[in-house]
């Protein structure tokens, strides 16, 4: 469908399912409407445009998150990560804007299939705890949130790795990624997508929570982490082919 300003009907719907499932697992399993959306969103509308429209509702759904959890924010260790995230963004950006369309589409998919792997993999996975160990879980999260709106899996394991408590790191990780989130799009423009474009997809944001919230009390973590596996894996590998076909 390309990365165009109007989509169609069926786009449309399409796109809102995406938002609405990545959201609906976010709130079910904590990894990420990203993880799931970004590789489906990249499909609908581009790799380009795809990754910036991830960014621009991972951000909101940041914004939600941090109005509620605030007082828990850890500031001084969020801004030693923030700030290595921000400077990761600006080669993100340059790689992202100087790829060709199929090989950033390759890229995407590749990085939400290793993001994936990391997630899969954080009961051994480790990165050394203290300032250098933050800065380079920061600097990974930056990076792939710019190139491929996947920025979680790296603060993921750093958490796993450093004893953070989950209540301050949810809360604390929220602004991280509103910070990198809002620095990809400062370096990359906003989405050039129609008003009704965006108004489903932010319906679809708002829906895709509260029916995870719901979902919650009866699907378990497992079944939850479960699908979020299948759907990443699915859209990743559908965008890396598309790539490839398309080179």
């Amino acid at each position: 469908m390309g990365s165009v300003e109007n989509l169609e009907a069926l786009g449309l719907l399409l796109l809102a399912l995406a938002v609405m499932a990545g959201a609906g697992t976010q709130r079910l399993s904590g990894l990420g409407l990203a993880l799931v959306s970004s590789p489906f969103l990249v499909l609908l509308v581009g790799p380009f445009t795809g990754v910036l429209l991830a960014n621009a509702l991972s951000l909101i759904a940041n914004l939600v998150v941090l109005a509620q959890t605030w007082r828990a924010v850890e500031v001084r260790r969020a801004m030693w990560l923030a700030l290595p995230g921000l400077v990761a963004v600006v080669p993100g950006a340059w790689v992202v804007r100087n790829l060709p369309a199929p090989v950033l589409s390759i890229t995407v998919g590749g990085l939400v299939l290793v993001a994936l792997a990391a997630v899969l993999l954080s009961g051994s996975a480790r990165i050394r705890p203290g300032r250098r160990g933050t800065v380079v879980a920061g600097a990974a999260s930056g990076f792939m949130a710019v190139t491929a709106g996947v920025g979680g899996p790296a603060l993921s394991i750093y958490a796993l790795s450093s004893g953070w408590a989950h209540a301050s790191f949810v809360a604390t990780a929220q602004l991280c990624f509103a910070v990198v989130n809002a620095g990809s799009l400062v370096a990359k423009g906003w989405p050039s997508l129609s008003l009704q474009t965006w108004a489903v997809a932010v319906t679809a944001l708002a829906v895709g929570i509260a029916l995870g919230q719901r979902l919650s009390r009866v699907v378990t973590p497992e079944r939850a982490r479960l699908m979020v596996v299948v759907l990443a894996v699915l859209g990743a590998s559908a965008t890396v082919v598309k790539g490839v076909v398309d080179l």
